[in-house]
């Protein structure tokens, strides 16, 4: 990254392969990682958090495989202040294009005599020695004093300005815990500036959760306050209730440019389709009120405001729908369209389709054209994210067979294909349809996974709209999120548990491998 840019541009940092990737129930493989990567890169945001590579293979294999593939915005690696966490992010980061390495060490009291059990001098010491072997590898190197909000004023500076004279290039000062309030974060910054006239030179970033709903005040409020890096996930996932919301911070941006003063490089015409992108693929829904991306978003109930918008946009509505690219449905296809009529449809949506993968998605496609008469791009991103989940060996429902009445319990009968390819057959009753199915998976697969979350939603309207499901399941405490695509919402729902039954199995033999304790990072 260049030193020479515009003092006003904002850059943004996402983490949502990183810490949004950490919300419950949450397992994303390689694959829809590196899908998630690459629309971030059509986004234009300017650094990529891709994980956190000492915590387990995937997680190093996902890092390594976006660095190797994705141009444009800088590659990043979290680690802890040990030299093995600082060494495996550069193995996972070295193929990138622009590899960042983010290493951390909490500064408050509070983690330090209760999580790390230590003393200020040895967080002092582990946080120079990190930066300075971070700084081995690559001249991008950011630093974080975790829990910073809530770190002793001076004690943060004097770790800062090690890290900051060893070589860290990015300052970043979380609000770990979402305990600030817009007012404080400001005013901590301007200490922080006079205890440290160093970090005038280097890049200051934000980073804040979203406990008390301030999250994106506070980001903003951090930027008035001289940062110039934001650190936000998609949608605003993450630990907890979440991050600093991408979609919101870049849309303030946008909208307030004339009053703030500031701009972002990111392509805002990409949210829309990012955010259904990350949904569909964590099966973490958007609530329907959620500003920029929400359905309702851009919606009038009320008789007087639909009447405004109806004589003058702007009566009530402060941004233009398309501005977030909520015009997204222009490409339609029925089922008289070809391969390179589907396969050009993708790539105009941003997918990159060939080979067998092309075969693979044509014949989903003419399925789904089949029984519905027009296909539009959202349907076509749905089917395209829907075989990402594939990628990755697990159980797949195969075929399953209901009898449903009133009268009497209905039965069901399904065939699931498992990891090693064999086929299973299992059958149960149920409360209704759905739950027979989940319980005859349960039967063909052995295992005693609970239900704890399902959810359906339609990709668009009309009575012939693809089904979406999404499930959650608990296997002996362990739980795995999965979710399905099609016009049969039983179908949808068989595919969905047997994909989150995979990442429940997946996460629980993942969790049982020696490894570093989980952590919020900063």
């Amino acid at each position: 990254m260049s030193t020479e840019r515009d003092a006003n541009r904002v850059l943004i940092f996402d983490t949502t392969l990183r810490d949004g990737e950490q919300s419950p129930g949450i397992s994303l493989n390689t694959q829809e990682k590196l899908e998630i990567a690459q629309q971030l890169a059509r986004l234009g945001v300017d650094v990529i958090e891709a994980g956190f590579p000492i915590t387990s293979p995937g997680d190093f294999e996902a890092v390594q495989e976006i660095s190797r593939h994705v141009e444009g915005p800088v590659i990043c690696a979290l680690a802890r202040t040990a030299a093995g966490d600082v060494d495996r992010a550069w193995e996972a980061v070295r193929d990138a294009e622009r590899p960042r390495i983010h290493t951390f060490i909490a500064t408050s009291d509070l983690h330090i005599q209760h999580k790390l059990q230590t003393t200020r001098e040895d967080v002092l010491g582990q946080a120079r020695a990190a930066v300075a072997h971070a700084k081995q590898y690559t001249d991008d190197v950011e630093f974080s004093p975790e829990d910073g909000f809530r770190s002793d004023r001076e004690f943060m500076a004097e770790v800062i300005a090690a890290a900051i004279e060893e070589g860290a290039s990015t300052i970043n000062v979380p609000d770990t815990v979402g305990y600030a309030t817009p007012e404080e974060y400001a005013a901590m910054f301007a200490r922080l500036y006079e205890l440290v006239p160093a970090m005038r030179e280097v890049t200051v970033s934000v980073h804040c959760h979203d406990d008390l709903g301030l999250a994106v005040a506070n980001s903003l409020a951090g930027l008035r306050a001289g940062a110039r890096q934001v650190e936000c996930a998609v949608n605003g996932i993450g630990e907890r209730a979440g991050n600093a919301s991408l979609e919101e911070i870049v849309m303030v941006v946008h909208t307030r440019e004339p009053y703030l003063g500031l701009t972002t490089g990111a392509d805002t015409t990409e949210i829309a389709r990012t955010s259904r992108l990350v949904s569909r693929l964590t099966g973490y829904p958007i609530q329907p009120n959620k500003a920029i991306v929400g359905r309702n978003a851009f919606a009038h109930e009320a008789g007087i405001h639909q009447d405004g918008v109806l004589k003058e946009r702007t009566t009530y509505e402060i941004m233009d729908a398309t501005t977030v690219g909520l015009d997204s449905n222009s490409i339609v296809l029925g089922k008289h369209s070809g391969r390179h009529a589907l396969q050009e449809a993708l790539a105009e949506l941003g997918f990159e389709v060939n080979g067998q993968n092309l075969n693979t998605a044509f014949k989903r496609f003419k399925e789904l054209a089949d029984k519905k008469k027009l296909v539009t791009a959202m349907d076509l991103e749905a089917l395209v994210t829907d075989e990402l989940r594939d990628e990755v060996a697990g159980y797949q429902l195969e075929w399953f067979e209901v009898e449903a009445s009133s009268r009497r319990p209905p039965h069901a009968i399904v065939g699931v294909r498992t990891p090693d390819g064999t086929e299973v057959t299992g059958s149960f009753t149920g409360d209704g349809p759905i739950d027979a199915i989940f319980r005859a998976i349960n039967a063909a697969t052995r295992t005693d996974a609970r239900l704890r979350e399902f959810r359906v939603d339609a990709v668009t309207g009309g009575q012939d709209a693809l089904g979406e499901t999404s499930v959650v399941v608990d296997l002996h405490g362990v739980t795995g999120a999965g979710q399905g695509v099609s016009t049969d919402i039983l179908e949808a729902a068989g595919r969905a548990y047997v994909r989150a039954l995979s990442n429940a199995i997946r996460r629980r033999e993942a969790a049982s491998q020696p490894g570093p304790e989980p952590v919020s990072a900063a």
